[in-house]
């Protein structure tokens, strides 16, 4: 019997590090699935997931974890079944950046019971001038009978706020 892990990986980063990871999750008969992975401030950042027999579990996280050079966290993983009519958005922001912008985003986001799926953010120097521009992308899941009208507008008064720009629209 199979079982899927989610792997968080943190470490300084180097070359050949996620070669390792890889090396060590096939010599088990894992299959690496789906993953994201970052620089970030000088450090390897990830988050992946593997399915691997059952009889190989205890091996793979006992390899993992005497690696010296990272940090690893292993967490079982039940899939859950995505909701029957649920709908998928994409959501794009940009605007100067400031404390507090994910923060206002995400409130806004959990009082209408959105699900962030996934979110990446960066930034980076305006065009035209050199002021820091904050960017932000989003996959959502609401549940069926969601309005998005509302969601929209609530996201219309934050941007203001914020001074940023904010576009939200269907996913099919």
């Amino acid at each position: 019997m199979a079982r899927k892990l989610v792997l968080t990986v943190i470490g300084d980063d180097r070359p050949g590090l996620v070669g390792s990871l890889a090396s060590i999750i096939s010599a088990r008969e894992g299959n690496w699935l789906e993953s994201s992975m970052s620089h970030l401030a000088g450090k390897f950042a990830g988050v992946l997931c593997v399915e691997i027999a059952d009889s190989e579990v205890e091996g793979l996280i006992a390899t993992l974890s005497a690696l010296p050079e990272l940090r690893v966290v292993v967490e079982a993983s039940e899939a859950a079944m995505e909701p029957s009519g649920s709908r998928r958005f994409s959501l794009a922001l940009v605007g100067h950046d400031r404390i507090g912008i994910v923060s206002e985003l995400s409130a806004v986001l959990a009082r209408h019971s959105v699900n962030v799926e996934k979110l990446s953010t960066y930034t980076a120097s305006a065009p035209m001038s050199s002021e820091t521009l904050f960017h932000a992308e989003a996959e959502l899941l609401v549940e069926p009978g969601f309005e998005s009208a509302r969601l929209q507008q609530d996201l219309e008064r934050i941007s203001t706020d914020l001074m940023v720009d904010i576009t939200l629209a269907d996913t099919p």
